[in-house]
Parts: C-alpha cells; sequence; structure tokens
C-alpha cells in the first residue's frame, strides 16, 4: 500500500494528531482494501504480532443456498462508531499500535470478505484478544444492516447474536476449567 493510498482509506484527519491519524484504517464503502493491505497498514517496527479477522460469506444457512449478501448502513455514522470501537479497543489492549477496520456496503457475494479486522501488538496475546474484541463488539455495535439473500431471490434480514431486540447483548464464551494443564 503506497502513502497516497494510506491516507486515501483512512477516517477524516480534521482535528487529529499525525500519530493518531495513523493508528487506524477505518473504512464503509462498496470498495474494500485487501487483507494484503490491511496487514501492510498495521505493521510496526515495534510490534512482533499480527493478528486479523476476515469474515468470508458462505454459501449455505440453515439448510437454504446462499448466493449473497447485501449490507447497508450511513457512512458518516459506521466510521464514527468504529473509530469509537478502536478507542475502546486501545484502551483495553493499550500495547496495540495500530488498528485496520473496514467493511463493505452493498453486495458482498459468496466467497467474498465483507469484513476484515487487523491489530498490531509488540506480542499475540493482546493481538488476539484484541481481534476477537473488535469483532464481537462490531457486530453489536456498529450500524450496518445485513440482508442474506437466497437462491430464487428470497431473502431475510439478519439480526446478529450479539443483538437482542435492537438492543446491544455481551457474549460470552465460557471457558472450560478441564482444559487447563497444571
Amino acid at each position: 500500500m503506497t502513502e497516497d493510498n494510506k491516507k486515501d482509506t483512512s477516517s477524516s484527519s480534521a482535528g487529529k494528531s499525525e500519530d493518531e491519524e495513523q493508528r487506524y484504517l477505518i473504512k464503509v464503502s462498496e470498495e474494500l482494501p485487501t487483507l494484503e493491505e490491511c496487514h501492510a497498514f498495521v505493521n510496526h517496527p515495534a510490534c512482533g504480532a499480527i493478528s486479523s479477522f476476515a469474515g468470508i460469506t458462505r454459501d449455505n444457512f440453515d439448510g437454504k443456498t446462499v448466493t449473497k449478501l447485501s449490507y447497508e448502513g450511513y457512512v458518516p455514522m459506521a466510521e464514527k462508531q468504529l473509530k469509537k470501537l478502536c478507542d475502546d479497543a486501545r484502551t483495553k489492549y493499550p500495547s496495540i499500535e495500530r488498528i485496520a477496520a473496514v467493511h463493505i456496503l452493498g453486495d458482498c457475494p459468496v466467497g467474498d470478505a465483507s469484513v476484515i479486522l487487523a491489530c498490531s501488538s509488540p506480542h499475540r496475546r493482546d493481538a488476539l484478544h484484541c481481534v476477537e474484541y473488535l469483532i464481537d463488539e462490531l457486530k453489536a455495535r456498529i450500524p450496518i444492516w445485513k440482508r442474506e439473500v437466497y437462491e430464487g431471490d428470497d431473502s431475510a434480514w439478519k439480526e446478529n447474536v450479539e443483538w437482542h431486540e435492537g438492543k446491544p447483548k455481551r457474549v460470552m464464551v465460557k471457558e472450560n476449567n478441564d482444559d487447563r494443564q497444571e
């Protein structure tokens, strides 16, 4: 990714320091940077770990053939909320150096990425946990709506499991203590 591309895909720089501007790549658009471009953005010489997540459109759901996902959202609000989510992630995981958070709008065919999240940190643990936090919170907080389109043009609007009756709800993963080695 060239320096010009970094500037084009970063969020607006009004009122931000140069250092803050270079920490995040935030984009909600019909055209997403690639996973490789997101990795290149978060790569930093002080970091030994990059963790990423790419959400890919699968071809089935509940016995139905999915042909595409279609996303809608209001870009300024979604990007503002993504910026806040990135700030919250850096507060929770202070060793995180850079974050890329990008989400598609419009149609996303089977096999394509609809969301890419990546972050860098000096060590793996914070990077891994931060990406998990980012995807869970993105699904619960960011105002982007998904319609699943099935073979035959039937479709359904999908509510994320992180939402219940229009309100965010925390998804908890139960740890299995029996798997721990002593």
